[in-house]
């Protein structure tokens, strides 16, 4: 489908509903890859907030900085309504991960917002400024994307650099929020960063240190999420390496899936399968 065709496709027989649901998961359609890159962008800019406001800035760069940050929170604001308004079941879309992080990531700029002054007393809302790295899992759902269409094999590559960046990022933003003020190693996003990297590949330098019960326990919890969730998105990877020479075909008898290219019979229940195999191959 290209730009025009889908165009033409979304605008007959469509209510506005359907049309804002389908541009909000359109991969193809100009106005898709632009709603694509465009909130692509917004993402890597407000994190890049999160971390540039972890530093000592003057006056006027923070007063900007909030600015942006309010900006693009409004926007993510507009697109949260807008899944929610073109969704066909609004209950099993509120509910859904992908969208119940898009709130989170937008909750502690507007609770700033609601009681300016306050930002100390804020506690557990600051730190799901943290979350918005997880706003990036959105585009890693299926292998359509702006740019094209990727593997399976290339997606589950991209999950796995994608989980590893978050655990990174998560565990380094919670480490900063809980030892930032009595931890003399940790004035920025940076020295955070640096600890979590040292600590999750051994390294172990030594040189900063968790002060905080809390701080301990996101250490403790990054490491955990390290040995967990890497090994488990590996998996699938190295599953799909193994089964590159297999047939996606499924045995009627047991439902044993992905069969040898030149199987007649299920390996596992011995039920004759069909395969289609090109005798001149033998």
């Amino acid at each position: 489908m290209d730009g025009h065709g889908g165009h033409q496709h979304v605008s007959r027989g469509r209510t506005t509903r359907d049309t804002v649901r389908f541009y909000l998961i359109d991969h193809r359609t100009t106005a898709g890859k632009a709603i694509d890159v465009g909130l692509l962008a917004l993402n890597l800019v407000f994190i890049g907030i999160f971390v540039a406001q972890t530093y000592p800035l003057s006056g006027g760069a923070q007063g900007g900085l909030w600015a942006v940050e309010v900006g693009i929170a409004t926007v993510f604001l507009v697109e949260y309504l807008l899944r929610l308004y073109g969704a066909r079941n609004r209950l099993a879309e509120v509910t859904n991960p992908y969208t119940v992080v898009d709130l989170l990531a937008i909750v502690p700029t507007f609770a700033v917002l609601v009681s300016p002054g306050s930002v100390a007393g804020l506690g557990v809302l600051q730190l799901l400024r943290v979350v918005r790295i997880l706003r990036f899992f959105r585009f890693t759902r299926d292998e359509e994307f702006f740019f094209g269409t990727v593997s399976v094999e290339t997606l589950r590559v991209m999950k796995l650099l994608m989980t590893v960046v978050a655990i990174f990022f998560v565990s380094a933003g919670l480490f900063y929020e809980f030892e930032h003020r009595g931890n003399a190693g940790v004035d920025t996003f940076g020295d955070a960063f640096y600890f979590t990297v040292v600590t999750l590949t051994t390294v172990g330098f030594g040189d900063i240190t968790p002060t905080t019960d809390a701080g301990r326990w996101v250490t403790i919890a990054a490491i955990l999420a390290g040995i967990i969730f890497i090994p488990w998105q590996a998996s699938k990877i190295v599953r799909e390496w193994t089964s590159r020479d297999k047939r996606n075909v499924t045995c009627p008898e047991c439902g044993l899936e992905y069969h040898d290219a030149d199987a007649s019979h299920c390996k596992a229940c011995g039920h004759v399968i069909y395969q289609e195999h090109d005798s001149r191959e033998s």
